[in-house]
């Protein structure tokens, strides 16, 4: 059984800046979660504080790193999208502006004949 991708592997031009991008979101979520780790280490009773809604502080904590990584990846997947696009769009002009370029060069080497 042969197994291919779903969708056809085209060149990514956008693999610099995605980096770039997620290791530059991934900071300040690391520091987040450091404090949470830092928290628990320095002070573990104070994981039992009830802070919101009867819930204490390490159980809203954790729901808080859950929900900023789900934000930050939709924020990433949204970035990285619109760079694609801009990328391709890029791409797609740079080879139809060469391809013409090839075209008038025949062209003009077919004159010269």
């Amino acid at each position: 059984m042969l197994h291919e991708p779903a969708a056809p592997v085209a060149e990514d031009f956008s693999v610099g800046y995605k980096t770039r991008l997620g290791v530059w979101m991934f900071i300040p979520y690391l520091l987040f979660y450091a404090g949470f780790v830092a928290l628990n280490l320095a002070s573990p009773e104070s994981m039992e504080l009830i802070v919101l809604l009867g819930m204490n502080l390490a159980t809203v904590y954790g729901f808080a790193l859950i929900v900023v990584a789900l934000i930050l990846a939709l924020i990433y997947d949204g970035l990285c999208r619109a760079r694609e696009a801009t990328d391709k769009a890029i791409s797609v002009a740079n080879g139809a502006a060469a391809e013409a370029a090839a075209q008038t060069t025949t062209t003009e080497e077919g004159d010269n004949n």
